[in-house]
């Protein structure tokens, strides 16, 4: 099979990738490494790097197709500051050890935190904790509930499909989210509302 056969597409991507480089770009520092977590089919991971040519963008996935999928939108991307992706789940314990001589300044994670478990949410922001130094961010994008309500009938209804496809994912409340974070020296700097009832969170580690 040719690599480039074992491309995967999601639709959303291309809906939400300007959105949500616009974010990017007004928030990123112009120094140091930026590491992607789950980064599915690595359409993002592609659109991005390019924007990005003084750092390495450092995608990721622990799904092995996915990594594959990756592999080959790094073929056809037009930067050369895209490496290959690591296999990094983040509900395994340690799995931030691997990154430890990265310089990695920034934290992205799209589209995570409601399709999968709890557990990777906590993980998530134990690992990004030690990964970062002061003044490291952590970028979440996706929907999220409010006070524990969701902001629109669209969300509801996702969150619905979500809890039937597999119980354990769902729609987060932001409020644990943000408790969680501040755990692990993690601040929500900033709230932007994208497209689609879904939300730009940024965080700052102390």
């Amino acid at each position: 099979m040719d690599n480039r056969d074992r491309k995967q597409y999601a639709p959303a991507t291309e809906r939400n990738r300007q959105p949500i480089l616009e974010v990017l770009q007004k928030v990123i520092p112009k120094e140091g490494n930026i590491l992607e977590i789950a980064s599915g089919t690595g359409e993002h991971a592609c659109f991005f790097a390019p924007y990005f040519p003084n750092q390495q963008w450092i995608p990721s996935d622990p799904d092995r197709l996915l990594r594959l999928s990756i592999e080959a939108w790094r073929e056809d991307c037009t930067g050369n500051n895209l490496q290959l992706p690591l296999d990094i789940n983040v509900t395994l314990p340690d799995w931030d050890e691997k990154l430890d001589d990265s310089a990695i300044a920034v934290i992205i994670a799209i589209n995570l935190i409601h399709i999968s478990p709890w557990s990777a949410c906590q993980g998530l922001m134990k690992g990004v904790g030690k990964l970062l130094h002061s003044g490291g961010i952590l970028y979440l994008y996706g929907p999220y509930k409010q006070k524990g309500k969701h902001t629109a009938p669209s969300n509801e209804a996702f969150d619905q499909s979500l809890q039937f496809r597999n119980p354990a994912w769902g729609v987060r409340n932001l409020e644990d989210v943000v408790e969680l974070a501040e755990k692990y020296q993690l601040i929500l700097h900033q709230i932007i509302s994208m497209p689609a009832n879904n939300l730009s969170l940024i965080f700052h580690h102390l």
